[in-house]
């Protein structure tokens, strides 16, 4: 028995004899029998390059193990190896182990032909690749639930050996393709990209025993490095005689430069080319465990990825993704001047197949780059058809829109009106950019507040749009800091530099960034907020960087009373203690308050019971399923971007000016250019929920009755009932500033009789007995800090209660 090789793998070759070497089955990792010169550095390139081909693919002869002997007669012996559909021997076996070339390239070529999804459908693979000879793509994402259903020992032999068998795979799928009249280059092969295994594996359980196996791990991408420009071929030429010789690259990126010219016989004369060597893409992207998978009490593990080629610069810092890949380990050097390596290795995953998508999660709003050649997708266009086709005919239901209402949260009770405006955020505005006008970007995204009493599902609702947003990131106020959710500097463990990690804001780029606990940050990171919420960037300089990020996300924060309990006789600001500059970015703020009240309280009680336990007579609401939720959101975001018809234009202007004329003659302000911009926003989203391309009229209503909800719970003056924006706007209301005016003009009364000064809680006395109105503490605090301010007085003391001392001249 002899064992030869090419440029995929090894291969043992029986002589006239069925009996297996059992000392050459690779025990453990199933390819530590891949030679010392083979060419793996790249999952998708198995095939190195050479001045030498056979059939379609490329072999190198230098390949040829120190450990196989070698006969005679070797040189005039068919290769069997990537080409075996040309050149096949009839009991080639892959070396080290007992699978049949012959067998695995048959079944799988029976499988391409005639795996069918379910009985009555017709062969699924056949117009994959009648799609692919007709877009001219070179790429097969190959679902392993379909290949585990047709045959799971073929499938076993994927995840065993990767490196031997998807060459064999690629091989079937070329002669297919190429038989259906696709034309292919010297340099252009089929890449099989495999993904959806069975089992996928988490990051903190990777071991030795999945080394050089197939694997598919979930992550998310926390950073990425700029593109490596990797050397494949180096073509060299001599400074005398211009001979010209390519070399290719080895395993491990090396290649020996020529010390003489084959021709001219001068020594050190070949001289590297650079622009006529052949580069390859490559990237390193760090993967981080998803939050929620992070065991109880343990820190999230990371791992490193290689992506090659049309994979480079398609994950994101903040995307979370499904990797299939091969896991590696390589050695490491005590320093580069010793062969000594340490016994610990590195480990890597070589990326074959990425996908961003997820069933439970609503799809992000890429925009459009005309370079990105790869696509995730494994199904014809035809099977994509039919699933557009039904969400159009769903967005002509006439109850659409309480149809999607009811599907949001279905186990939270009532809230009809947050869940629209959260519904809206899902959706979005349509980011505009009038650049070449010079009037700039205006966002489309959409920030929402939910304030009230504790247990009114405020949290359950943000955990609930947390698992469905895209790139979604959630945070507590009280856990988080400015760095945190920006961005931060720390040094690479490899290059010692120091690099830029994204924080929360800028990895939920395109998502919703979930805020809990709202009130309880610290100002030092709520003044970060006020750039990333309006301008949608981060500006960053620190450590001699300085950049700015984008963060264009929504923000969906929950908020809590100072005292608890929501006080209405208190404004939003009184209650949250948030700065009206930042309450002022938030589109919609909801008040979600506790009232007691029998009816409402015996239907909600009784739905918390109902979820407990099945009732069979219970009548049930109609909603749609989770997967149809989020598609239906997903193509909405990708292919609907209205625009603002004649008709809207006019009642936006309209309703805007009602708004306006709310505050009468008390000039108050009911309203301001930023919620005229809401409206815009929430409009859009509404006609994104029907698929229209259009924002029409009752679209322009629903987002005045949305605004108008929200603004008469937030903004509305508890001493007089009456709607002001400066509420929210400023923290005070057009009532409120006039008795402060009227409060300090008697506190200069009453201190212009006493030279000497008074305590505070003395002129607190003076004023309340003068007064019809009660007078509260802040208040007066408030008025004694305007005037200190005006150098009126000075306090001094105890700072519970100050002396207060009239200035002279004042």
């Amino acid at each position: 028995m002899t064992s030869f090789s090419t440029g995929g793998g090894f291969w043992q070759d029986l002589d006239n004899s069925d009996e297996i070497d059992e000392s050459l089955i690779r025990p453990g990792s199933p390819t530590s029998g891949i030679g010392p010169t083979s060419d793996l550095s790249s999952p998708v390139d198995y095939h190195p390059r050479s001045s030498l081909t056979s059939g379609f693919f490329q072999t190198s002869p230098s390949t040829t193990p120190s450990h196989s002997p070698k006969r005679e007669n070797d040189e005039d012996r068919p290769l069997v190896g990537p080409n075996i559909g040309l050149v096949c021997a009839e009991k080639a076996l892959i070396w080290g182990t007992n699978v049949s070339v012959k067998e695995t390239i048959e079944a799988f070529r029976i499988f391409v032909e005639e795996f069918k999804e379910n009985p009555e459908a017709s062969p699924f693979y056949p117009l994959v690749l009648q799609q692919m000879a007709a877009t001219d793509t070179n790429s097969l994402n190959l679902d392993a639930q379909h290949l585990y259903a047709h045959s799971p020992s073929l499938y076993s032999k994927m995840i065993l050996y990767p490196t031997d068998v998807l060459p064999l795979f690629e091989q079937v799928v070329q002669e297919m393709l190429i038989n259906m009249g696709m034309a292919f280059g010297e340099e252009i092969v089929v890449q099989i990209r495999p993904f959806n295994l069975v089992k996928v594996s988490q990051l903190r359980l990777l071991n030795p025993d999945d080394i050089d196996q197939l694997v598919t791990i979930r992550g998310m991408v926390i950073r990425t490095s700029p593109i490596i420009p990797e050397l494949k071929e180096a073509f060299f030429r001599c400074s005398i005689c211009q001979w010209d010789e390519m070399i290719g690259v080895e395993k491990g990126g090396k290649f020996n430069q020529p010390t003489q010219c084959p021709t001219c016989k001068a020594n050190q004369s070949m001289m590297i080319q650079h622009n006529r060597c052949v580069f390859e893409d490559k990237q390193w992207v760090k993967l981080q465990e998803n939050p929620e998978n992070i065991p109880e009490g343990m820190t999230p593990y990371t791992v490193g990825m290689y992506v090659y080629r049309e994979l480079v610069d398609v994950p994101k810092p903040g995307d979370r993704i499904q990797v299939t890949g091969i896991y590696r380990a390589q050695p490491l050097r005590v320093n580069s001047f010793q062969r000594t390596v340490k016994s610990v290795f590195k480990t890597f995953v070589d990326v074959i197949h990425l996908k961003k998508s997820e069933k439970h999660r609503v799809g992000v709003e890429e925009t459009y780059d005309a370079s990105q050649t790869y696509s995730e997708k494994a199904e014809p266009d035809t099977f994509m058809k039919e699933q557009e086709e039904k969400l159009w005919a769903l967005s002509q239901s006439p109850d659409i829109y309480e149809k999607l209402t009811r599907s949001l949260a279905p186990n939270i009770w009532e809230l009809d009106d947050v869940k629209k405006g959260i519904l809206c955020q899902l959706f979005g505005g349509t980011n505009k950019a009038f650049d070449e006008n010079g009037i700039g970007k205006f966002r489309g995204e959409i920030n929402i507040l939910l304030c009230g009493d504790p247990g009114t599902s405020k949290s359950q609702l943000m955990q609930y749009v947390h698992k469905l947003a895209p790139r979604g990131i959630y945070t507590s106020g009280k856990g988080s800091s400015a760095v945190g959710l920006t961005a931060y500097v720390t040094k690479d463990p490899e290059t010692k530099e120091s690099v830029l990690e994204s924080g929360a804001l800028v990895l939920s780029d395109r998502g919703i960034c979930c805020i809990d606990e709202f009130d309880k940050m610290s100002d030092q990171t709520r003044s970060v907020l006020h750039e990333a919420m309006e301008q949608q960037t981060v500006s960053i300089a620190k450590a001699g960087i300085i950049c700015t990020l984008n963060s264009r996300t929504s923000v969906l924060a929950c908020a809590n009373p100072r005292e608890s309990r929501y006080n209405p006789r208190l404004s939003v600001v009184d209650n949250i203690m948030l700065p009206p500059t930042l309450l002022s970015r938030f589109d919609l703020i909801y008040l979600v308050l506790d009232k007691p009240e029998e009816r409402t309280d015996r239907k909600l009680a009784a739905h918390l019971v109902a979820l407990y336990f099945k009732e069979e007579d219970r009548p049930r609401q109609e909603f749609l399923d989770s997967t149809t939720f989020t598609n239906y959101i997903s193509y909405a975001k990708k292919t609907i971007h209205p625009q603002l018809s004649e008709e809207a234009v006019a009642d936006l202007v309209a309703g805007y000016v009602e708004m306006r004329k709310l505050g009468g003659a008390k000039k108050t302000i009911t309203a301001t250019p930023r919620q005229l911009e809401a409206l815009i926003r929430l409009s859009e989203a509404l006609a994104r929920m029907r698929f229209s391309k259009v924002v029409e009229r009752i679209d322009v209503a629903e987002a005045q009755r949305l605004v108008r909800s929200a603004l008469q719970q937030a903004a509305t003056d508890p001493r007089t009932g009456t709607l002001d924006v400066d509420l929210i706007t400023t923290g005070r209301s057009a009532t409120s500033r006039g008795r402060l005016t009227e409060l300090m003009e008697e506190i200069k009364r009453i201190l212009s009789g006493r030279p000497t000064g008074m305590k505070m809680d003395q002129l607190h006395r003076n004023l309340t007995e003068g007064s019809s109105v009660e007078i509260s503490t802040s208040e007066l605090r408030d008025s004694l800090k305007i005037l200190e301010d005006e150098e009126v007085l000075s306090l001094g003391g105890d700072v519970r209660n100050p002396m207060i001392h009239p200035r002279l001249g004042a």
